[in-house]
């Protein structure tokens, strides 16, 4: 296979492409409740204790690397994970310039 053939197929994988673009907003949902003095220790992270016991994580994340820390973070307090979503990319908004 030609150097040329496998920078095409790289350079169309998915994951690949992921990996180069903007941070990805993630919501994490634990069982027990934080107070919002832990975002930093979750690396800035807005946490958002919820009326049902359980505590939303939401901001941004640069790439999965990051995710699992956070993750990670969570397993070390010993809190349950509920779940974890992607909310959507930290794009700039680019309607207010004027063109």
């Amino acid at each position: 296979m030609s150097k040329q053939h496998e920078r095409m197929i790289v350079s169309n994988h998915p994951a690949l492409e992921r990996a180069s673009s903007q941070p990805v907003i993630y919501q994490i949902c634990v069982e027990g409740q934080l107070g919002s003095e832990w975002g930093e220790w979750f690396g800035g992270m807005t946490v958002a204790p919820q009326d049902n016991g359980e505590t939303l994580l939401s901001g941004a994340v640069i790439d999965q690397a990051a995710l699992f820390g956070l993750l990670k973070q969570v397993r070390d307090l010993g809190m349950t994970l509920v779940s974890v979503n992607r909310a959507s990319s930290c794009e700039p908004d680019t309607s207010k310039i004027n063109k």
